[in-house]
């Protein structure tokens, strides 16, 4: 459906009495939220672990993601894939699909990895994204929403974005031309401030109506200032499971917890007492709760309210759906397309 103006205009009539609801919610029920992710993130990071790609521990994610999914009602659609390690060892991971439906047939995408590094225990990389994308469908999993909206739980984003590239790899030209954003989800607390980032000019559109929803709670939700030529104002970098979508040509918008202003200003420098926590043995709940008390409630506290509020009232410019009719599939990379976040290539697709 490319959206009529009637089409358009019934949508906005539907989502207002459903934005009108779903913004009646107390501030009891944005704390319960964010005891319920806490919960997740606990849960991932304590008693599963560290969740390294292809491991036993990364299944317990899996089937935790899964079995969360179940519980609200979803069918859960199971997408198996392997790929060589860099000691051509194969691994096998998978990513767990659900679908909510919408007025639209068009879809969005809310992603967030469940796999972490070998050191620490993952909890903001990336067990928040994952409670965060869990509370978000349970609470709309009885609402109207504008949009279908495909959550996913990928897997191996730590070794490539494995999952998501899988996932990608999978779309048909009409599966892409079908699919309006992209929202990823990764390491959402623990960093000074929080952050939303989208393309260049039109193609952030996503991240300029999160701003505005942010702005008009009295949200403090920044975006990258641009301090690094190498990073315009507003974008980042192909360091996490956006990287793959915004190659196929589908917007994104990605929300994360860093600080842009301190060390190369290009994002990988979260905190300033403690540089980096991602990827480093202090990415546990111990060590938040000891250095940080309330930095993890208060970062969760925000996203919880934007991100549903965004999927209830999003309105899609005209021009975005028109030229998502004429996505072409861009597949010419160099085997060395996506970069660690430390700047290094992966070794993939090799």
């Amino acid at each position: 459906m490319r959206g009529s103006k009637f089409f358009k205009h019934f949508i906005i009539v539907i989502f207002i009495i459903s934005a009108l609801t779903a913004c009646g919610s107390s501030s009891s029920d944005s704390e319960n939220d964010t005891d319920v992710v806490m919960g997740h993130i606990e849960f991932l990071s304590e008693e599963i672990g560290t969740r390294v790609a292809g491991s036993e521990a990364e299944a317990e994610a899996y089937d935790y993601v899964q079995g969360e999914f179940e519980a609200m009602g979803f069918e859960v659609l199971h997408q198996e894939f392997q790929y060589e390690d860099e000691d051509n060892a194969v691994i096998t991971s998978g990513n767990v699909i659900v679908v909510k439906p919408g007025i639209s047939q068009k879809e969005i995408i809310v992603g967030a990895h469940f796999d972490s590094v070998e050191v620490g225990k993952g909890a903001s990389d990336n067990a928040s994204g994952v409670g965060l994308m869990l509370i978000v469908a349970e609470r709309l999993v009885n609402s109207s929403v504008p949009y279908t909206i495909r959550f996913i739980g990928f897997g191996a984003e730590e070794t490539g974005f494995q999952g998501a590239d899988y996932y990608v790899s999978q779309m048909t030209d009409e599966d892409i031309r079908n699919t309006i954003g992209m929202i990823n989800l990764d390491t959402v607390v623990g960093g000074d401030k929080i952050y939303a980032y989208g393309g260049s000019d039109e193609e952030g559109w996503l991240r300029d109506q999160t701003m505005l929803i942010a702005q008009n709670m009295g949200i403090n939700l920044e975006t990258n200032p641009g301090l690094n030529p190498d990073y315009p104002a507003g974008t980042t970098g192909d360091w996490s499971d956006h990287a793959p979508f915004k190659n196929a040509g589908i917007h994104y918008l990605y929300l994360e917890s860093t600080n842009w202003e301190i060390g190369d200003q290009d994002g990988y420098t979260q905190t300033v007492d403690h540089g980096e926590i991602w990827h480093t043995e202090n990415d546990t709940l111990e060590f938040f709760e000891a250095e940080y008390p309330g930095r993890i409630e208060a970062h969760l506290d925000a996203f919880t309210r934007i991100l549903p509020e965004l999927l209830l009232t999003l309105e899609v410019p005209e021009a975005v759906l028109a030229s998502a009719e004429n996505v072409e599939r861009r597949r010419s990379f160099p085997v060395h397309r996506y970069m660690r976040r430390d700047g290094q290539p992966f070794n993939q697709h090799e």
